[in-house]
């Protein structure tokens, strides 16, 4: 009886092994058809990412423009200027590091001392397109950028020979 059931057995697993390789076989060719498509797509993507983050710095900086014709057309009133700044919530020192200017010129411009003219209307004009969030990810670029050449300017000074101060320099 023992050999019988080794047999019996035996033939259970030697069908079930075909069966399940009868089965499996084509899964496996499809895995296998996938993760190829799979490899050619990330390469294509990183391809596409490449080539899009290129065309995005070739691009100029949106956001701070306008057309000659509507900085011609606008009027900018110290009002209008102060509400624009208020609507932003943006301080002047904010709104000056903006339009590239000192904080006198926007006190002088909200006063009606002064009007701005040319480059920095046409960028006040472009900030009224914006929205408050698209500033303040503009202002954090400006003052990280100007943070850098700040702290760029103070290691230039720090590395500088001084009379009377020994420098030590690292070799590379």
């Amino acid at each position: 009886m023992g050999k019988l059931e080794a047999t019996i057995k035996s033939e259970i697993q030697r069908l079930s092994k075909r069966e399940v390789r009868s089965t499996f076989l084509p899964v496996r060719r499809e895995v296998r058809a996938m993760r190829l498509r799979l490899s050619s797509l990330s390469k294509n993507f990183s391809t596409l990412n490449r080539l899009t983050k290129d065309q995005l710095e070739k691009m100029p900086k949106k956001g701070l423009e306008a057309t000659p014709e509507e900085v011609k057309a606008s009027r900018l009133t110290p009002e209008r200027i102060r509400g624009l700044r208020k609507k932003l919530g943006i301080s002047m020192r904010e709104l000056g590091i903006l339009t590239g200017t000192s904080l006198g010129a926007i006190l002088s411009w909200e006063k009606g001392k002064f009007k701005p003219r040319g480059e920095k209307k046409a960028v006040l004009v472009g900030l009224r397109k914006l929205r408050k969030r698209e500033v303040k990810k503009l202002l954090a670029e400006r003052e990280g950028s100007k943070a850098k050449a700040t702290r760029k300017k103070r290691a230039a000074m720090a590395r500088r020979d001084r009379p009377g101060k020994r420098v030590i320099r690292k070799r590379k």
